[in-house]
């Protein structure tokens, strides 16, 4: 099983993730689609004009700026070939990546201080884990097979809780995730709590993390 953060169980580690090597976006996004089968599509990017970083999209006030889709059609215009994947980057190398969920993967997203307990949990359990992300929003996105969205709410029932009342979301079809290193204007870059590997290609089914993942979103209400 590959490593997690050392201290998971600290909901202040999150300064021990291993930062992104010096990779370019391109190279990135190619070896998502190439070595993930992932599907990729380029979002907005920074822009800095009289020394502030803003997102290409225009508005002053973006929420996401330089981590969003840039185009409406974002998702028809998404591929999982490594060879369209470079000619899009060549096109705008400063492009944020966007993963399209709901299609190879879905992802469960929580807070962080959840998700760190979460994680300390599920090592405990010895539960085998897919990829997760830790993004600059404070949100830990923890990959799981296709399919969770739509079983997510009547399993966190069974175990006694309100999908509702909880700070979880299931991420499916018409959403994306932000993927490293991809930044988020001034607030930081997205990065990996757990790192795609060889050992991880497979994914956990949403059935094998809900518990651990329910439990402390309650405990972080």
């Amino acid at each position: 099983m590959e490593e997690t953060i050392a201290g998971a169980e600290n909901t202040q580690m999150a300064g021990q993730i291993p930062r992104q090597r010096g990779a370019s976006l391109l190279e990135t996004a190619v070896r998502y689609a190439e070595e993930r089968h992932w599907d990729v599509v380029p979002g907005t990017w920074l822009e800095t004009a009289d020394g502030t970083q803003r997102c290409s999209c225009g508005e002053a006030a973006c929420p996401a700026p330089g981590a969003h889709p840039a185009r409406p059609d974002w998702a028809t215009q998404a591929t999982g070939s490594a060879t369209v994947a470079r000619r899009m980057w060549q096109k705008q190398p400063a492009a944020s990546i966007l993963l399209p969920t709901g299609r190879t993967f879905e992802a469960l997203s929580v807070p962080e201080s959840a998700g760190f307990l979460a994680l300390a949990r599920m090592e405990r359990m010895e539960l085998t884990l897919g990829p997760v992300t830790l993004t600059p929003e404070r949100r830990m996105q923890f990959f799981v097979l296709p399919g969770a969205s739509a079983k997510v709410a009547d399993l966190v029932r069974r175990l006694g809780w309100s999908l509702p009342s909880l700070d979880l979301v299931a991420l499916g079809e018409g959403a994306y995730v932000a993927a490293p290193p991809t930044r988020f204007g001034s607030r930081g870059a997205v990065q990996w709590a757990r790192r795609p590997t060889p050992a991880n290609r497979w994914l956990p089914d949403v059935e094998e993390l809900i518990s651990p993942l329910a439990y402390a979103c309650g405990r972080d209400r």
